[in-house]
């Protein structure tokens, strides 16, 4: 994990071990106790369509750990090649499938390994070809540049300790006039460090979420032009050290839409 932009007392080693466990959780165990909500009840809260959850496998949507809906911003369309940036089980790399057709390309990104080995495995249970899982950071994907028409995550970026780095890594993989389409947690206020600095809270997430001005200005210094955004009140979570955060520092969720300048 890049370093840059890291609260000064944040011990990047134990956040990126908290998020591995607690995502290997989500993965294996989804019926588990987090501070977040998953599967399909979740997702169609959020904005899912019964058309989009049906074209998903069931074990993906069960294990769905994102915060918000962002498929009517990206539009997506047949052909278009896509990057899922922390796509975990697979849930919206599915979906994406479905919507780029076989004659698109959709490439998920993920750190954990139990979430690939699900995702690669449904995969091939689907006999999706043009669909491909990869394991990287999603700072430096290692794919090549101007590759892709789409770059979509959602409640992953706010885990990354560098989220800059994230934006400037969708830019570089974007054809110029790309889409960058992401449901992610951001603040009200910038949070203080006994917040930002607490790993769990971070893999949580919850400690890594940016104020909403910095936020949308991080993209925009990457190179995209913020087109849309929209609030995800329907997105909460359920510990109450997460609730206290929300009411405190007015955490929430957003979907937007950037455009590749």
């Amino acid at each position: 994990m890049n370093t840059t932009q890291v609260p000064s007392r944040l011990d990047t080693r134990d956040l990126e071990h908290k998020v591995k466990e607690m995502y290997t959780q989500v993965a294996l165990t989804p019926e588990g106790q987090f501070h977040f909500e998953m599967g399909r009840a979740m997702a169609q809260r959020l904005g899912y369509t019964d058309a989009e959850l049906n074209g998903a496998p069931t074990e993906a949507v069960q294990s769905f750990a994102g915060v918000g809906y962002y498929f009517d911003l990206a539009n997506l369309r047949t052909g278009e090649t896509v990057v899922d940036l922390g796509s975990g089980s697979g849930m919206d790399s599915f979906i994406a499938a479905h919507k780029v057709g076989r004659s698109g390309q959709v490439t998920g990104v993920d750190m954990t390994d139990a979430q690939l080995t699900k995702a690669e495995r449904l995969r091939r249970e689907l006999t999706l070809e043009f669909v491909q899982f990869r394991k990287a950071f999603i700072d430096i994907t290692g794919l090549p540049d101007a590759s892709c028409d789409a770059v979509i995550s959602n409640g992953v970026i706010n885990l990354s300790p560098d989220k800059p780095a994230v934006f400037r890594e969708a830019a570089r993989l974007l054809r110029p006039g790309g889409r960058l389409a992401i449901a992610d947690i951001v603040t009200d206020v910038r949070l203080p460090e006994s917040v930002s600095c607490n790993a769990t809270l971070w893999a949580a997430c919850i400690g890594g979420a940016m104020q909403r001005d910095a936020f949308v200005d991080a993209i925009e210094e990457a190179g995209f032009t913020v087109t849309a955004m929209k609030a995800n009140h329907e997105y909460r979570f359920l510990s109450r050290s997460a609730q206290g955060a929300t009411r405190t520092y007015g955490v929430r969720s957003v979907s937007l839409l950037a455009v590749r300048e």
